[in-house]
């Protein structure tokens, strides 16, 4: 009975948004446009079912009600408390329909704190948000149910991926979510705005928020996945371009190109045309995203492997919406008033303009290296994978004039302004860079292509960032976010340059030599815990003045029945030395693999600071 609460609850609120789809669609037609009491109660009651619809997923999860299909496959009585509730959206049908509480809120929070702006904006806002909340509901009610009944009822579940498991998975989901749907908001508005001819600085001020609310959750969302993979997977490291990390990653690069646009239009009238595209295009990626990873088309181990037919239905729903957006700009082009006045070659408008270039550059190789192997494959069935190598050729080239654009692109004025003066203390900062990096590369042998000149510019962006900090003219959102991205940088390359490895066969009393370190395989002790066995290795690692214990684990899985290895992990501000071990099938041996990550931890600090300082920019009016 529980279990089809959830069902017809979702059922109302697609009966509510055809209803409020042909309300809105017949109210456009009229020259006094109002937006009801009546729609706005609409709204609120769709909100209030689908939160229902969730809160009865979480409680058939929670009770191990195995009558529902969904928790018969993702969930098991064993399972703690805490992953059967994570569980609800650890799996296509509950992910789904968290996509679909959140379009709903943010729905509901948009009407609410924009009834100070144009009604007939506001009306074609909440017009476009309820397309998509309306093709969300059609997609999860007719092809990905997850209140599907089973019977019989099954006496016990099949279980949740081991590796979901963990408390960094479980709140990344969410929290990513939060970045890509935000980008609904932004995609709704501004088809909204070029067909009210609202394509202006108010406009900016107002989907600025938009803006910076799914660029930060998106920020912190990929930190939580990156963190997670670094940890549980056992690969010691924190970004792979993995296929799905890669479709977070494109939302997130056209974000950031956007929120710089939205700032220039707010602060200076222009790039109108460019913010509708890029408004169009962020919300495109976030749906190409969703429709990669549940198509069963990519081959990774953060997919959903579901029926390959389920993508067809969000693939076609996406080009309905994308072709909607393009007819809609082409046709009301003529509606956005452009500030005809171009900038100065030397301006902060360039700077910008810049910025978006390289953004889209950067975009354009992650795009690339994500969809050739899918195209490649259906073309001629041959199947290739593209890794690290493909786009740290294409990619670092230019990263090396974005970093100089970043350290002397926020320093310069809006309008105008010349390069005749010199400023001496960017100068004598950058010949710093120059003999550190010098240094710092034949000191650790570091010959990789224009190994130098990046280096050179890394630490340039890291030190001109800190001197901002003192400047006359305070941006702190800005300073921070551009100080936490010249630190990650900086962090990825001395990660990059310093790490070291070893890979070796041990049984319990081996030893082996790693630099001037011993490692020694000391014991194996077994512990029971509630839904896996856990066999815990014993190692001790030694130098000439400091011992230290590592302890990881193999975890043995009852439901699903699953081997996985979970690292130790000894963390400090300079560096991490992180150990995993596995299984081997000879008698007595694992394979042991230990590793020294310099900086790892100011990788997470860096994107937590860039953003801590999007969180800031929410409180000011101008950039």
């Amino acid at each position: 009975m529980i279990n089809q609460l959830g069902n017809y609850s979702l059922y109302i609120a697609l009966l509510i948004s055809i209803f409020v789809i042909s309300k809105t669609s017949l109210s456009l037609r009229k020259s006094s446009i109002t937006l009801s009491g009546n729609i706005f109660s609409l709204i609120s009651v769709q909100s209030i079912m689908v939160i229902i619809s969730f809160l009865t997923l979480i409680y058939a999860f929670v009770t191990s009600d195995f009558s529902n299909e969904t928790v018969y496959n993702n969930s098991h009585t064993t399972k703690p408390l805490f992953y059967k509730i994570s569980g609800t959206w650890g799996n296509h049908e509950g992910s789904l329909l968290l996509w679909l509480l959140v379009l709903t809120i943010f729905l509901f929070i948009f009407t609410v704190e924009s009834k100070n702006l144009s009604q007939r904006y506001r009306t074609l806002t909440l017009f476009f948000q309820q397309i998509i909340i309306f093709g969300f509901l059609l997609f999860i009610l007719f092809t990905s149910n997850p209140f599907s009944n089973l019977f019989p009822i099954p006496n016990e579940g099949t279980g949740l991926n081991p590796i979901l498991q963990d408390p960094a998975l479980a709140i990344h989901p969410p929290i990513l979510y939060l970045g890509y749907v935000g980008t609904s908001i932004i995609f709704s508005s501004a088809l909204a705005a070029i067909i009210s001819g609202s394509i202006n600085k108010s406009w900016a001020s107002h989907i600025k928020k938009w803006v910076l609310v799914s660029w930060v959750f998106l920020s912190i969302g990929i930190l939580l996945g990156s963190i997670w993979a670094y940890y549980e997977l056992g690969w010691g490291g924190f970004w792979f371009w993995d296929p799905v990390e890669n479709v977070s990653l494109m939302p997130w690069l056209c974000l950031t190109a956007l929120l710089h646009t939205i700032f220039t239009l707010e602060k200076r009238d222009i790039f109108h045309s460019w913010a509708v595209i890029l408004s169009i295009t962020t919300f495109s990626l976030s749906m190409s995203g969703t429709f990669l990873v549940r198509s069963g088309i990519l081959n990774s181990i953060h997919t959903f492997a579901n029926d390959p037919s389920r993508g067809v239905f969000i693939l076609c729903f996406l080009f309905i919406l994308i072709f909607l957006s393009i007819l809609i700009y082409f046709f009301y082009q003529k509606t956005i008033k452009e500030n005809l006045t171009k900038p100065y070659l030397i301006s902060k408008e360039t700077a910008v303009l810049l910025n978006n270039l390289f953004m889209m550059f950067f975009l354009s190789v992650v795009l690339i290296g994500t969809v050739y192997p899918i195209f490649l494959e259906v073309i001629n069935n041959e199947k290739i994978s593209i890794g690290p190598p493909f786009y740290h050729k294409l990619l670092i080239p230019f990263l090396i004039p974005f970093l100089f654009f970043m350290a002397i692109g926020p320093n310069i004025k809006w309008i105008n302004d010349k390069i005749g003066k010199i400023n001496f203390t960017q100068v004598s900062i950058f010949i710093i860079s120059i003999i550190v990096s010098y240094f710092f590369v034949k000191k650790y042998g570091v010959s990789y292509l224009l190994s130098l000149p990046l280096f050179i510019l890394s630490i340039f962006l890291f030190f001109i960032t800190i001197k901002d900090f003192f400047g006359k003219k305070v941006n702190i959102s800005q300073k921070i976010s551009h100080f936490g991205f010249s630190l990650l940088i900086l962090s990825i390359l001395l990660n990059g340059v310093l790490s070291k490895e070893f890979s070796s066969n041990m049984k319990v009393g081996d030893e082996r030599k790693f630099l001037n370190k011993t490692i020694k395989f000391e014991s194996i002790k077994v512990i029971k815990e509630q839904n896996y066995q856990s066999l815990i290795g014993e190692f001790n690692i030694k130098d000439e003045n400091n011992s230290l214990s590592l302890k990881p684990e193999l975890r043995i899985y009852d439901q699903p029945q699953t081997i996985t290895s979970e690292a130790d992990i000894s963390s400090t501000i300079f560096s991490d030395n992180f150990l995993v071990f596995n299984v081997l099938k000879n008698d007595g041996f694992y394979n042991v693999r230990y590793q020294i990550k310099p900086f790892m931890i100011w990788i997470w600090i860096s994107v937590i600071l860039i953003s801590f300082g999007g969180l800031i920019s929410l409180k000011k009016k101008n950039v």
